[in-house]
């Protein structure tokens, strides 16, 4: 577990804006999901805006991590 957390802090260290991009991935991906969500699990995506909440908090954890390293 120690090995992973420090290989993530390299990667994010030179990397400090790929939650970020990772976020706004996850809300533009939520807009497409808005339109085409017909299944019932894509629909379920669709109205709870899950994908919308889930890259909001990745691009603000992503600011923080960023500022930090």
């Amino acid at each position: 577990m120690n090995e992973w957390i420090d290989r993530m802090s390299d990667y994010l260290a030179r990397n400090k804006a790929m939650p970020v991009l990772v976020g706004v991935a996850l809300i533009v991906l939520n807009y497409i999901v808005q339109f085409f969500g017909q299944a019932p699990i894509i629909s379920f995506v669709a109205h709870s805006y899950l994908l919308m909440h889930l890259g909001v908090i990745v691009g603000l954890i992503g600011i923080l991590i960023g500022d930090a390293l």
